[in-house]
């Protein structure tokens, strides 16, 4: 078949639009999407200090409430104490990432402190010179000298100081093990960081990067320096860890619960939304989980059949509330109970029960910590991040009296945790320079 009349034709018709006159380009902008937040912390000194200082001890206070019963079922937690709404004595056998002295008063804390505590001194050291390098090589630094301690003669002569010592290696060493593994390339970097704690995506980052958002400028600042320091978490708990620092730093800023929950909404640097096939990971569970919440807001027993409903109705002893309020409170913990991962540790699992307790709690420091500490699973670590989260929206003077007095007393006096001193230190710290 002869093809040529017909590619003279196109020819021709190219030809044809070639010569027309060019019209005018129509060339609709793309969306510049705005910072989200302030672009730098507007509190006098006086009040930077009091918001770090009600940040490191609302942390201490969830960690301290939650202490006790760490990774107990809830059921079990209403067997033994009722319903918890303050205190209690830490009762439990020393662990690397507990208590690291048996049965404890109330207001001890665990490694969620420690971890604040570390941050404090790295923040101090480090300053506007913060990296991931400088990171690995402080945590490193921490564990030869805790390493070191082993080698002490009195050991020789006294086993029982060595459990004590045992302990603080053998909290840090897997930390240690990947800050290693990163100063030496990424051949070693990627096997160490694919068997911490196993493999699993941990919440590794959510213990300290909470401290990162109370130093810098603006939520967008926080994250980025954040997912720069979440050498121990991959896939999207590096988002989640980001995320708990704009958070904690957007606290700074506001009041307001939905600006404050909202940053996983408008802060997203990296992109994750655009994501092929999943989309946001981080920001579906936040969506979900607040949805859960506003749907047992609807529950109510004025109608008749609400009063049959009362009557099979369990409440756990020392329920401050109304029937209705554990209604409602309960089917959130369903929903809660139903979306848990394989481990109580999980970045995923961490980070839906936290984004549930604040908006459960809409601010009340009490009221999310008690939903927190009722529910179980790893309550502490939960706890602690939304104690810094509230803490920092509050300030100080704004926590509970009864509850801060304890927590600071027990941590500076049996602990050697001075609270009040690390707020001091963090706040003098030179302010970041902007992004």
């Amino acid at each position: 078949m002869n093809n040529r009349p017909l590619i003279l034709i196109v020819i021709c018709f190219s030809c044809l639009l070639c010569c027309r006159e060019p019209g005018p380009v129509v060339n609709i902008p793309e969306p510049g999407k705005p910072a989200y937040g302030l672009d730098s912390i507007s509190l006098s000194a006086e009040e930077y200090h009091d918001r770090v200082l009600g940040a490191l001890v609302g942390s201490a206070i969830g960690d301290a409430m939650g202490a006790s019963t760490e990774m107990w079922n809830r059921e079990d937690i209403w067997r033994k104490y009722g319903y918890i709404t303050g205190l209690t004595a830490a009762v439990r056998a020393q662990s690397p990432e507990g208590t690291w002295e048996h049965n404890l008063h109330a207001g001890a804390t665990t490694d969620d402190t420690r971890w604040k505590y570390l941050m404090v001194k790295y923040i101090s050291r480090y300053g506007n010179n913060m990296g991931p390098g400088q990171f690995a090589l402080f945590i490193t630094d921490y564990y030869r000298s805790v390493a070191g301690d082993l080698a002490d003669p009195q050991i020789l002569d006294n086993p029982d100081t060595l459990d004590g010592r045992l302990e603080k290696v053998d909290w840090i060493k897997e930390w240690a093990r990947v800050a290693l593994a990163y100063q030496q390339g990424t051949e070693a970097y990627g096997p160490a960081l694919n068997r911490f704690y196993g493999g699993e995506m941990s919440c590794a980052g959510m213990l300290y990067s909470p401290s990162i958002g109370l130093i810098a400028g603006n939520p967008e600042q926080a994250y980025r320096l954040a997912y720069e320091h979440s050498l121990f978490d991959h896939g999207y708990a590096k988002d989640i860890t980001a995320l708990v620092s704009a958070m904690t730093q957007m606290a700074l800023q506001t009041t307001a619960m939905d600006s404050i929950l909202n940053t996983a909404v408008f802060t997203d640097p990296y992109r994750y939304q655009d994501s092929r096939l999943v989309g946001r990971i981080a920001l579906d569970i936040a969506d979900t989980s607040r949805k859960s919440v506003w749907l047992a807001k609807e529950i109510s027993f004025s109608e008749p059949s609400g009063q049959e409903n009362i009557k099979t109705l369990v409440v756990p002893p020392g329920y401050p509330g109304s029937p209705e309020d554990w209604a409602q409170q309960a089917y959130v913990y369903d929903f809660l109970e139903e979306n848990e991962m394989a481990i109580p540790f999980h970045a995923g699992e961490i980070w839906q029960i936290l984004i549930t307790g604040l908006e459960f709690g809409q601010g009340d420091f009490q009221k999310t910590m008690q939903f927190i500490v009722n529910y179980g699973r790893d309550n502490d670590t939960v706890a602690a991040v939304a104690g810094m989260i509230l803490g920092a929206r509050l300030g100080f003077s704004g926590l509970p009296e009864s509850l801060r007095t304890v927590v600071v007393k027990t941590n500076r006096e049996h602990l050697g945790i001075d609270l009040e001193e690390l707020a001091r230190e963090m706040a003098e710290t030179p302010p970041l320079k902007k992004l």
